[in-house]
């Protein structure tokens, strides 16, 4: 894909995260169920390595609520002995707000918050025990940026760390793609297989772009991050099995 298209329906999702963070806001505000496998790869690790402080990349953090899950998983299982250093990279302030104030009720907790375009800029410094990018994939324009960003977040993890990635697979299932609409013709040529335009019905009307991340796709995405497959499973949704999840270590 060209960089003029990845620009254009960057764009697009740029602009529908202005106009639905309010509405959005308000239907991400519960962990996913996909989470609590996650947790229980890292906890293992957590409470094996007598870990002191677990560093966390959440790229595309939206209203935080990933580094609230994990917060109160480390105050539970741990008894406040585990803090956590949480940076989450977002594109709008509106949410990245709201993650401030979440993230600002739970204690031992440290906050970096920062606002990032990550299709046009991924991750390049830093290593971490957990990095994590969900509900993000599909909104990443062009096959080689999609490998080329997963190949940055595996850089991103540190020695013993852990990459976390889901894959929304809304085509599966009637009810969203009744939502896809067609493209403008300036755009139906240059997009690629799997490229949507959705319908939003949540409050404010708006179109987003989406990819469709396949099987095929989604195996060369975890051999793009060059780190150990750990576990891959279905989960979250009405039906339970929404997101593709990955969760790759580094030995």
């Amino acid at each position: 894909m060209d960089p003029t298209t990845i620009t254009r329906l960057n764009q697009i999702n740029l602009d529908f995260y202005r106009t639905t963070a309010a509405a959005f806001d308000q239907t991400r505000g519960r962990p996913w169920p996909g989470w609590d496998r996650l947790w229980q790869v890292q906890r293992r690790d957590v409470l094996t390595e007598e870990t002191r402080v677990l560093s966390v990349l959440d790229v595309g953090c939206g209203n935080g609520r990933l580094g609230v899950f994990l917060a109160d998983q480390l105050a539970v299982e741990t008894s406040g002995q585990v803090s956590l250093r949480y940076h989450g990279l977002d594109t709008g302030a509106a949410l990245l707000d709201r993650a401030s104030d979440a993230l600002a009720a739970r204690p031992g907790v440290e906050v970096r918050l920062e606002r990032r375009d990550i299709v046009q800029q991924p991750p390049d410094e830093g290593r971490y025990d957990l990095v994590a990018l969900f509900g993000v994939m599909h909104h990443v324009p062009g096959a080689q940026t999609r490998l080329d960003l997963l190949r940055a977040l595996g850089e991103r993890v540190g020695p013993g760390g852990l990459l976390a990635f889901a894959c929304w697979r809304f085509y599966d299932y009637a009810r969203f793609r009744d939502r896809i609409v067609p493209w403008p013709d300036d755009l139906a040529g240059l997009v690629e297989p799997g490229d949507y335009l959705l319908d939003w019905r949540a409050g404010e009307r708006a179109l987003r772009y989406c990819h469709y991340v396949d099987d095929a796709e989604h195996a060369r995405l975890m051999a793009a991050a060059g780190l150990a497959e750990r576990v891959t499973y279905r989960a979250d949704g009405r039906t339970g099995d929404a997101n593709r999840y990955s969760i790759l270590g580094r030995a």
